[in-house]
């Protein structure tokens, strides 16, 4: 079966779709499920993953390191849950941590603001200036933070795969087109989609156990994997950042070769 992410605005409803979805299709439904697991397995709190995942990165910031470490251990937490399929993920990113998977359908849930003012006030008794401050406060820091992070507009619509306007839908109608939708084949997962997967979720490991490391938590390389080939790329200061990298990357079970640069790294070789 498949994996459905859900990105959505602040009180616009991602959240209630995402449980309808998961009663009408029997998946799991997850989202801050995958910061508590990110937290136990590596020691952060939990608080410091939903800020550095909520909150956008200013332009001095001096805490982008342990940002990227964060999202790290986030994402590998993710792949680790999203590896039995049947999953629906709403949350910050899912989409875009969750990339170049054919099988993971990718749903953008959007509402007039007079629909997110209505819940910020009844949820949270706000005023209505005060709620339309909140959201557009909420908004503007997601979109410098996927901005920051990947490079990627948050309001592009061709980073989804269905976008639905609650405008004139109501959740029952959005949960029925989502159903139609990842109940079709295209969505079903093949053995190309899930190696897709299978590489990601490496990497994604791979990346995980450099940020836990001291000796290479802030070394800022890129990780792609195929098979049990890692290739690792990056501008690293001293040749021994190099070394520590490529032993880190090889303790990761189901790592064979790694590749820093254009060299190909077999297990034993020195730099």
């Amino acid at each position: 079966m498949s994996i459905i992410t859900v990105s959505r605005g602040t009180f616009s409803g991602g959240e209630e779709l995402a449980k309808l979805l998961g009663e009408r299709l029997g998946y799991e439904v997850v989202s801050r499920e995958v910061l508590a697991e990110a937290a136990v397995r590596y020691g952060v709190s939990e608080s410091k993953l939903a800020e550095a995942m909520r909150k956008a990165p200013g332009l001095w910031d001096r805490f982008l390191h342990d940002r990227r470490r964060y999202l790290a251990f986030v994402q590998c937490a993710l792949c680790d849950l999203a590896s039995h399929d049947r999953i629906v993920y709403h949350g910050n990113a899912g989409h875009l941590l969750l990339t170049g998977v054919r099988h993971v359908l990718r749903v953008r849930l959007i509402a007039p603001l007079e629909y997110r003012v209505r819940q910020v006030e009844q949820r949270q008794g706000m005023g209505r200036e005060e709620a339309e401050s909140y959201l557009a406060r909420i908004d503007h820091d997601r979109e410098k933070w996927t901005q920051w992070l990947y490079g990627a507009n948050w309001h592009d619509p061709t980073l989804y795969d269905l976008v639905i306007n609650l405008e004139h839908l109501d959740l029952e109608a959005a949960c029925a087109s989502v159903v139609a939708i990842v109940s079709r084949p295209e969505f079903e997962p093949d053995q190309r989609s899930r190696q897709a997967f299978a590489d990601l979720h490496l990497a994604s490991r791979v990346r995980a156990a450099l940020a836990a490391d001291s000796q290479t938590a802030y070394a800022d390389v890129e990780v792609r994997a195929s098979g049990n080939r890692v290739e690792i790329e990056g501008k690293l200061p001293d040749p021994r950042w190099v070394q520590a990298v490529l032993d880190t990357a090889r303790k990761v079970e189901g790592v064979g070769d790694v590749r820093y640069g254009t060299r190909v790294m077999l297990s034993g070789e020195g730099v």
